[in-house]
Parts: C-alpha cells; sequence; structure tokens
C-alpha cells in the first residue's frame, strides 16, 4: 500500500492528525487530507515536508 500518514508539526513535537492519507488537496488557506476509507480532514497548514519512502506527510 502506498498511503502515507499525516503529522502536524507543534514546536518539537509531530503530532499525528490522519492515518492512511491517499490525497493530498491544497484549497486556499490549508490542505485538505482524504483518507482511503473515504475521511477528511481540513487544517490551516501548509505542506513543511515529505519522506515518500516512510510514507509520511508533514504539516505546519
Amino acid at each position: 500500500m502506498c498511503e502515507a500518514n499525516a503529522y502536524l508539526i507543534e514546536g518539537e513535537e509531530n503530532r499525528l492528525v490522519m492515518e492512511a492519507v491517499d490525497v493530498v488537496e491544497p484549497e486556499n488557506d490549508g490542505v485538505r487530507l482524504i483518507s482511503i476509507f473515504g475521511d477528511q480532514k481540513f487544517l490551516k497548514a501548509k505542506i513543511y515536508s515529505l519522506s515518500l519512502v516512510e510514507h509520511k506527510i508533514f504539516l505546519k
């Protein structure tokens, strides 16, 4: 499987905000995450980095 987990960087911590993310869609003031199960979450954040080998999305 190729889905990733999304983490929100908060200071020195990385907080898991969604597992099994399949789609990341940029929006005007943030990003929308959609999981393989159809769950959606909007965050007022920007993509900070992607670790494709580790299947991780970091948002800030």
